[in-house]
């Protein structure tokens, strides 16, 4: 190979929009060059170490891996963007957190668990991201669906599996949350039609 692996490697993790798994690096190369999928764990193992003392490190997430902005200098290089990150309302967060921890879950369950109704923006909002899909319907009557996080949420989150998810008692409290996310269209509208469910009865 002309190239040593470890930096052909990184040339295409650098020059990805998503995280790659070993099997999609793998098909990057010719077929007379192609490295076995060993020789490429020991190459992305050799780029974890190089970045130990640099400002980017390698991360594994659900969906294979990436290289990213180390998470504590990740406040100087929001500087560099003019526009101020979107936020998430307190309303979707909540959702979001009950359907990663109690999925999968009905939109009711959810309702009854925060005590208002869910505006249909907000589930569609989460839905667009990716972050949230219907994986069935529960079997009562009405056979409402049943939502579940996707890979997508984990690797926004920087996570491989659900289980890293920090346990309930260490949550912060959820009205005090403020996360910022960078979403490029309005999230103004995702808590629309959030009404007491008492209200409505």
């Amino acid at each position: 190979m002309e190239h040593k692996l470890t930096q052909v490697v990184e040339a295409i993790l650098l020059s990805a929009s998503r995280p790659l798994d070993i099997q999609e690096i793998e098909r990057v190369f010719p077929d007379n060059e192609r490295p076995t999928r060993e020789e490429i764990r020991q190459a992305l193992t050799e780029i974890e170490e190089q970045c130990l003392d640099r400002g980017v490190e390698l991360k594994k997430v659900s969906s294979g891996y990436r290289l990213q902005v180390r998470q504590d200098l990740s406040i100087y290089v929001a500087k560099l963007w003019e526009e101020r990150p979107q936020r998430f309302s307190k309303a979707t967060l909540e959702t979001l957190a009950l359907i990663a921890y109690r999925q999968p879950i009905t939109r009711g369950e959810i309702e009854e668990i925060r005590g208002v109704t869910i505006g249909t923006q907000l589930m569609r909002g989460l839905m667009e991201r990716g972050w949230v899909k219907i994986v069935g319907q529960r079997d009562v009557p009405g056979r409402p669906s049943l939502y579940s996080t996707t890979k997508e949420f984990l690797d926004y989150f920087g996570l491989q599996h659900l289980r890293e998810l920090p346990e309930l008692p260490e949550l912060p409290d959820l009205q005090s949350l403020d996360m910022e996310l960078p979403l490029e269209t309005d999230t103004s509208a995702l808590d629309l039609d959030e009404v007491p469910v008492q209200s409505l009865n």
